[in-house]
């Protein structure tokens, strides 16, 4: 039998976690610190919540659960594992509009699950890190948007990255100006949406199988792949011929974006990338995603998407979100070894050993003390030889260990070995939790 976890999910062992709650440690104060509010929601919702909120390809990712007890020989669904995070919120909003702000501003950290393929930092099961901004037009909000994920990872050490940004209607503008067929608008987006990916000529083959003729597919490419200048937002009439009054609507609404910006942490990571479509069908304006080199895929994306909550309140509620991949930022971090010293800290600041069967509950009171000190306390549980257990202790970093012999019980006293220096000291019962800190903030000084 297989000890593997299924394809696309991951064990998480203690150090894994720990990096992983460094990352979410550093979201969730950006996020505060921006106004933001954390909410929950149910892992699985019911599967009409779901289906058709995400174009063809996102329904087909949906992780399904079949019907139960009487009903489970049907063969069918009432119920999903939540796909997104953007959907569920839209829901809590329709469900609880009366109890919620005006203007509500939520974070959300939680995992999802989609029936994708796994892939070098693709995985079924993974952690989004959500903000977002309901009930108002402005763009204001994405501004704010921006820059909160861009100090995000600018705090978590990324140096490298940039913040593309593009427009839905600037993209339904240059196909109905391409002449595109419209029933054929979410296959011509999914292709343009890996022109950074595929280049050209992979989009120019997946546009061929979906029939799209050579002149439509060459007005697509050319807009896709355009060096477009520093200067673009002020000069659109020469540049994008392609584009109607609602694709100039679009850029003046990227160019308030990319103004309003100038103070804030994001201004030098936004790029404007003509081929970002964002494969979701909700999103209505602006969208946006984080690219770093090396990387398939990014690191995170959003948009504005003022419909969807529509669809179940009955009318419309503006609204914009970004959601940051936690799995992909640790999988990058990893990667280059971005993660601070102490975030792979020990298990324990200090582990009690244990000098004979007869010791046991001294060893117990011990290790009590020090945790009402304030130390993280290991107890080793068997009376096996000191060597042993210096051994045990060195395995798991644990820097520092006690030893009350006979004859340090004789004269109220607790040895404390350094595993880190090999010093050994003796002090009082008394002092021990005190001198254990000075000695660990002593080594920490030390590390630097």
């Amino acid at each position: 039998m297989s000890t593997k976890p299924p394809s696309g999910t991951r064990d998480f062992l203690p150090d894994e976690i720990r990096r992983r709650e460094h990352v979410i440690g550093v979201v969730r104060d950006v996020y505060e610190r921006y106004g933001f509010e954390p909410l929950e929601t149910p892992a699985f919702e019911n599967i009409d919540t779901l289906l058709g909120k995400y174009g063809d390809e996102g329904n087909k990712l949906i992780f399904k659960i079949l019907r139960r007890g009487e009903h489970e020989g049907s063969g069918e669904a009432d119920l999903a594992l939540r796909y997104d995070l953007t959907v569920p919120l839209a829901r809590v909003v329709a469900q609880y509009q009366n109890e919620l702000p005006k203007f509500f501003k939520r974070y959300q950290i939680q995992p999802v699950w989609r029936a994708d393929r796994p892939a070098k930092g693709r995985f079924r099961e993974f952690y989004q890190c959500d903000i977002d901004s309901i009930g108002s037009t402005s763009t204001l909000v994405e501004v704010q948007l921006l820059g909160a994920v861009t100090e995000v990872l600018s705090t978590l050490g990324f140096h490298d990255f940039e913040v593309r940004v593009n427009h839905r209607q600037l993209l339904r503008s240059l196909l109905v100006n391409a002449l595109a067929p419209e029933a054929q608008y979410p296959a011509i987006l999914v292709a343009l949406d890996k022109f950074d990916k595929i280049g050209r000529e992979g989009v120019d083959k997946e546009l061929i199988a979906q029939g799209i003729s050579e002149a439509v597919r060459t007005r697509i490419c050319n807009w896709a792949g355009a060096a477009f200048r520093q200067d673009w937002l002020d000069k659109l009439e020469p540049q994008f011929p392609l584009i109607d009054d609602d694709g100039r609507a679009a850029f003046e609404n990227l160019r308030q974006i990319f103004r309003l910006s100038a103070e804030m942490p994001s201004a030098d990571r936004l790029r404007f990338q003509p081929s970002l479509a964002r494969g979701l069908s909700y999103y209505t304006g602006a969208i946006m995603e984080i690219a770093v080199p090396d990387l398939a895929g990014s690191l995170g994306g959003g948009g504005r998407y003022d419909n969807l909550i529509g669809m179940f309140l009955g009318r419309d509620i503006p609204a914009c979100g970004f959601s940051l991949g936690l799995e992909r930022i640790i999988f990058v971090m990893t990667e280059r070894n971005m993660f601070p010293p102490g975030v792979a800290r020990s298990a324990a600041d200090v582990m009690v050993t244990l000098w004979n069967e007869q010791s046991r509950q001294d060893a117990i009171a011990l290790a009590t003390e020090l945790r009402h000190s304030g130390l993280r306390v290991d107890l080793y549980s068997e009376a096996h030889k000191i060597g042993g257990q210096l051994k045990y202790a060195v395995g798991r970093n644990v820097p520092l260990v006690t030893i009350v012999g006979e004859d340090e019980r004789a004269r109220g006293e607790v040895k404390i070995k350094n595993l880190l220096t090999r010093e050994e000291q003796s002090v009082s019962r008394a002092d021990v939790g005190g001198r254990l800190r000075e000695i660990l903030a002593s080594n920490r000084s030390a590390s630097k």
